[in-house]
């Protein structure tokens, strides 16, 4: 098993709705297969004072992908645009390089017979 690998991890904030589209455009069409998409709650920085309250936070999707440095910066400008980041309350997005990664891939199985 080969470790080391250079990968980035690009993080994105979006609002609701819009990282299950881009999840599936990651996996099918760029062959990326580690790639997460989980919840939270929060307001941004230019949220009026009297929205702040713990019950008028709006929920937010976190899209995760681990990159190969590559193809980081393609990939990268890909969400960039496919997401509508550059919109106002777009969301943001992030990218660090990765200390180690392990490559994993899953055996090849016969189909299965109904």
């Amino acid at each position: 098993m080969k470790t080391a690998l250079t990968h980035k991890l690009i993080t994105c904030i979006l609002p609701k709705g819009r990282a299950q589209s881009l999840m599936r455009v990651l996996i099918r069409e760029h062959g990326l297969t580690a790639v997460d998409v989980h919840y939270a709650r929060g307001h941004g920085r230019l949220t009026p004072q009297q929205y702040r309250g713990i019950e008028e936070t709006a929920e937010k999707e976190v899209l995760t992908v681990a990159v190969p440095t590559e193809q980081a910066e393609a990939i990268f400008e890909l969400i960039y645009d496919q997401a509508e980041i550059n919109r106002p309350h777009g969301g943001l997005m992030y990218m660090h390089p990765l200390l180690a990664t392990t490559l994993y891939t899953l055996p090849e199985l016969p189909e299965e017979k109904n």
